[in-house]
């Protein structure tokens, strides 16, 4: 498990996240929600070990995130940030081959890369370079590489943890389901997921889980049920929204406005 306590960030004078706390649990997924501006991304950075402290600590079981190495934390924890870059060219096949550890043979290597192409919809364009792709297909090549990096280290390391900085932005409706369908699969095999998301809809129906955000401070953390009220997404979001439950099926979250054809 990783935990987040009393955790504050800075940029320059200004306070980003003021003594946060939060938790990703093996085999869950957590949503990270809230406005533009919230410090969703901070805080996923803070827990992946990525960002410096101006306050709290970050510990991986009984390690604090500080005392390790880039590499240690790399079999830890696999990162998708929001806006993943390349410094060279590579093929998507190339590309995921990047994140496997040495630790792995050739055979499993090959077996791991083409399994996770396959799930993403991205076997035919294994040998494309990946400058080529439209945006949606590279950012599910880059999705592949970190989950070729998470599952061989859980294989090989034990259970870790998969963090996902706003993973749906760029993707149409199949593909982010289809995303949200991986990140709840590998919480399925015993990784904590931590995904930062904008829509609403979706973290009611994949996440166990939700961290709801507003000017760098958790406003509430809990169940869907629990977080996801009408009342509280009004006051974060600064507008009138409406939740819905209707028998077992997901909630229904959507804006109420005059005018509008609801």
């Amino acid at each position: 498990m990783i935990q987040g306590r009393d955790i504050s960030r800075t940029y320059g004078r200004k306070t980003i996240l003021h003594n946060v706390d939060a938790e990703v649990r093996f085999g869950t997924v957590v949503a990270l929600c809230g406005p533009n501006g919230a410090g969703k991304s901070t805080l996923l950075s803070a827990l992946a070990g990525d960002a410096k402290l101006a306050g709290g600590r970050v510990t991986y079981g009984a390690a604090f995130s500080d005392d390790l190495t880039a590499k240690e934390l790399a079999k830890k924890r696999a990162v998708l940030e929001q806006t993943p870059s390349l410094s060279a060219r590579f093929s998507v096949d190339e590309l995921v081959r990047l994140s496997v550890p040495l630790d792995l043979s050739p055979a499993e290597t090959d077996g791991l890369v083409s399994a996770v192409l396959a799930q993403l919809g991205l076997g035919a364009f294994a040998h494309r370079m990946v400058e080529t792709l439209s945006g949606g297909q590279r950012h599910r090549a880059h999705l592949a590489r970190v989950l070729a990096q998470l599952r061989a280290n859980r294989d090989l390391f034990g259970p870790n943890h998969l963090f996902l900085d706003e993973p749906t932005a760029s993707l149409d409706i199949l593909h982010q389901i289809e995303v949200m369908k991986a990140a709840r699969a590998e919480a399925r095999q015993g990784s904590g997921v931590l995904v930062v998301l904008h829509d609403l809809n979706l973290a009611a129906a994949f996440a166990d889980q939700v961290v709801l955000m507003k000017e760098g401070r958790v406003v509430q953390s809990g169940t869907i049920g629990a977080v996801l009220q009408s009342k509280t997404l009004s006051e974060v979001y600064g507008t009138a929204i409406i939740v819905e439950k209707q028998g077992a099926a997901p909630l229904t979250i959507r804006p109420c406005f005059e005018g509008a054809r609801l």
